[in-house]
Order: structure tokens, then sequence, then C-alpha cells
């Protein structure tokens, strides 16, 4: 596995090798050993989301302790834009984000530790992401951000007023009211 820093040292892209021959590919795509320096990654849950229109805006989303979920993330089919939003206030990358684009086509995964609010936008209709995540779901520890905060500068490759939302995404808190979440 090949694993590139990003613009937040704590996020890592991903990129799994893939052995392909005639009749297809085989990918090892975890491996707790190649993975071992990333922070906790025992993962209990894995997720698999379709959003079946290009334009669909999932997020963002989070989860507080004792709850707080790490996400190791990938599309297998389709194309999105993965996007981690660094909540720890004592961090020097408080409130700022990556933005990564992930594809079945270019394989990359994006690691996304505890802390931070992690969403995304299908590039293409039919998108398919799946991730795993280090703690299991929890409505009452279940929180957003709103993911058109002008402070947050994230460059969404859709207009905000065509984004296909939950009506739950649509009234999420920006960063400035949000509570201190993870100090």
């Amino acid at each position: 596995m090949d694993i590139e820093a990003t613009a937040i040292p704590d996020v890592k892209v991903i990129t799994p090798r893939r052995f392909g021959d005639e009749r297809g590919f085989f990918s090892e795509v975890f491996n707790a050993r190649a993975l071992a320096g990333l922070g906790d990654h025992s993962f209990v849950q894995d997720n698999h989301a379709l959003s079946a229109k290009a334009g669909t805006i999932r997020g963002l989303h989070f989860q507080v302790a004792p709850y707080a979920q790490g996400k190791l993330v990938r599309v297998a089919r389709g194309r999105a834009l993965d996007v981690a939003v660094d909540l720890r206030r004592a961090s020097s990358t408080f409130g700022r984000h990556v933005a990564i684009e992930l594809s079945a086509a270019n394989w990359r995964q994006l690691w996304i530790p505890a802390g931070f609010a992690h969403g995304y936008c299908t590039l293409e209709p039919d998108t398919e992401l799946l991730y795993k995540v280090t703690a299991y779901y929890s409505a009452e520890h279940d929180f957003g951000l709103a993911f058109d905060d002008p402070a947050l500068g994230i460059a969404w490759p859709v207009e905000a007023g065509a984004a296909i939302l939950s009506a739950k995404d649509r009234r999420q808190p920006r960063l400035a009211d949000l509570p201190h979440v993870f100090e």
C-alpha cells in the first residue's frame, strides 16, 4: 500500500496495489500491519452508501466521544470528492479541510481519524462509497457541520442551491456555532 500525506498530516491518502490480468484484478484494500502507524484503526463496522445522482452531498458528519469515529473511506463505483474538516480545537489545522477525489478508477482511500467532520459530493450517478469506522453508530453522539459554511472554504463541485442534500444536512450549524466537541 502506498500512503501519502495530505495538507493535514493526520489525514492520509492510501492507495492499495492492484494486480490484474485477463480475469480482472485482486487488491488487498485493508491490512492492519501496513496501516499500523496511522493510529487507532480497530474497525467495528463497515458502511456502504449509494448515491443515485451526481451532485449529492452527504455531510459533514461526525460523532463525539465515546463514539468518535475514525474512517477509512473508498469508492467502489463512480467518483466522489471526499472532504475531512479538522474539529480538534488544539490542532494547528483546526477548521481547515482536505478534499480528495476518490474513484473506482484511481483506487485511492482516505484515512480520517477521529476528531474530523466527514462529507462527500458525488461526481457521477450511482456512486458507491464503502467505509470502515472505529466506533459503532450512535444517534445521540451523531452531529454535523454546515457543508456550505463560508469559514470552511470548501470548493464543492456543485452550487449550494443545486446540491442534493438530506433535510438534516440542510440545517447543520456553522463552525462558529459548534460547541467545543474535540478538545
